[in-house]
Parts: C-alpha cells; sequence; structure tokens
C-alpha cells in the first residue's frame, strides 16, 4: 500500500492526539492536518487533498454532517471513517448516507482505524459500513442512552467525572446485578482501571455525583423516576444504593 494521506477532524483533543501520535509512528501513513474546525477541516481537504478524512461529527464551525456533504459532492475520491461518540442508530444510518465508509463508535483502537484505511485503499469491499464494534454495543448504547436520560432528568451534570464512573457502575449492576454488594472489591476497581484511576477516586467522584443531584432539590423528579417517595428532604442514597436502584429500575422495565 501507497502512503495514506490522512486529515483528521476530532472535537477531543486527547483522542486526537492518540490518533496522530499512532499514525505518526507508521511509515504506511501521513497525517497532513489535524483540527477540531470543520471549516478549517475543509480548508485542509482542498489544500492537502488527502486519501483518507477521519471526523467527528461534533466539530466547531461545520459540523461532521457539512463535512460529510462537502466530501460526497467536491471530494468524491475521498474516503470518510467517522468516528463518534453517538451510538444512535438514526445517526449512524445518516453517517452512512451522506457517504461515510465506515462508521466507529467511540472507544475504538487507533489499530482498528488503520486496519480500514488499508481495507478502503486496497479496494476491498467492505462487507459492513457500521464497524462490528457498534453491532456489538448496539444494546449498551440504548442502555448509555437510557441512563443518561435519568441522569439529565434527576440533575447529574455530563461533565463531571462522577458522571461516567457512575453510568458506568451501572451498566456493570445491570450485568451482573451481584456486584452491588462488592462495590469495594470490585465495581469501584473495574472502573477505576478502565479510567486509568484509583478506586478511591472512583468512589468520591460518583458520591460527588448523586450530591449534586441531591443539592440541585429535584427530590420529587428523583422519586418520580423510581415511580414511588424513596426520598424526603435531605435524605439521599449511599453509592451503592443508587446504583442498585437505577440498575433494578432497567432491569424491571426491560430495556435492555
Amino acid at each position: 500500500m501507497k502512503t495514506a494521506d490522512i486529515v483528521i477532524l476530532e472535537s477531543s483533543d486527547e483522542f486526537l492526539d492518540e490518533l496522530k501520535a499512532f499514525f505518526d509512528e507508521k511509515q504506511e501513513f501521513n497525517v497532513c492536518a489535524v483540527t477540531s474546525s470543520g471549516k478549517d477541516g475543509i480548508e485542509y481537504i482542498e489544500r492537502y487533498k488527502p486519501d483518507v478524512v477521519i471526523l467527528n461529527l461534533v466539530l466547531s464551525g461545520r459540523d461532521g454532517f457539512s463535512v460529510l456533504d462537502y466530501l460526497h459532492t467536491q471530494k468524491p475520491e475521498c474516503k470518510a471513517i467517522v468516528i463518534s461518540n453517538f451510538f444512535d442508530e438514526k445517526i449512524v444510518n445518516t453517517a452512512i448516507a451522506r457517504g461515510a465508509k465506515y462508521y466507529f463508535a467511540k472507544p475504538v483502537e487507533p489499530q482498528c482505524v488503520a486496519d480500514r484505511i488499508e481495507d478502503l485503499l486496497n479496494d476491498k469491499t467492505p462487507d459492513y459500513m457500521i464497524a462490528p464494534d457498534i453491532r456489538d454495543k448496539r444494546r449498551s448504547a440504548t442502555l448509555d442512552e437510557k441512563i443518561s436520560n435519568i441522569f439529565i432528568s434527576i440533575g447529574i451534570p455530563p461533565h463531571i467525572k462522577g458522571y461516567v464512573y457512575l453510568r458506568e457502575g451501572i451498566k456493570m449492576a445491570v450485568e451482573d446485578p451481584s456486584i452491588i454488594n462488592k462495590v469495594t472489591k470490585e465495581l469501584y476497581p473495574n472502573i477505576g482501571k478502565k479510567f486509568d484511576t484509583s478506586a478511591s477516586k472512583v468512589e468520591r467522584a460518583i458520591r460527588h455525583a448523586i450530591e449534586v443531584a441531591w443539592n440541585r432539590g429535584r427530590v420529587d423528579a428523583i422519586n418520580a423516576i423510581f415511580g414511588a417517595r424513596v426520598y424526603i428532604g435531605n435524605e439521599r442514597p449511599t453509592n451503592s444504593e443508587f446504583i442498585a436502584l437505577v440498575a433494578d429500575k432497567l432491569l424491571l422495565e426491560e430495556l435492555l
């Protein structure tokens, strides 16, 4: 395979750095430019005429769909690979309909992206356009969405660390309800391992997320979520109680 010229459009600085560092170490790939701006991305595509554009749908200036439309109409020879935070099937299908050759959901290993680039540039026709990790995770995707909706309703903001830790803990409890009896020995350490942090920091961040919701005074909304008057006034659950409540709700409603 000849050296593949790549432009990366990614809104997460951390993931952008990870992708660039990976491709910079590979002789068969040449990263021409990186940016978090869709507007600048289109300018780089015009300038460098890359073989492949790797893009997130959430970009500043012009969003990822706008970039896909531009590639489809102006640069049809350029291959587009979407890497997104979104699992929603409508979004996935829209991206593919607008020209994406592959759609990956985060987290994704850079090597997987590199393999798909090689397939595209070697004219291997893909037997799928949605990456396997998305097809395997559609069940998890629905669960993520349901948990996020609960968090929004009760006032847990997505920008705090406890948000993702708490969501991960609930997913673990849904998959294995018995883990709720092993939060200190298994749940916190497993979350910490996944997010490269300590179990004690996970515990504190989850406790903070729950405190934020209660401090916002949404006890009525919280009780409405669970369909009963579970808490009154300043009462609030422990981490394990809250995780168990949400996990049980999801299981009972057969949302999996």
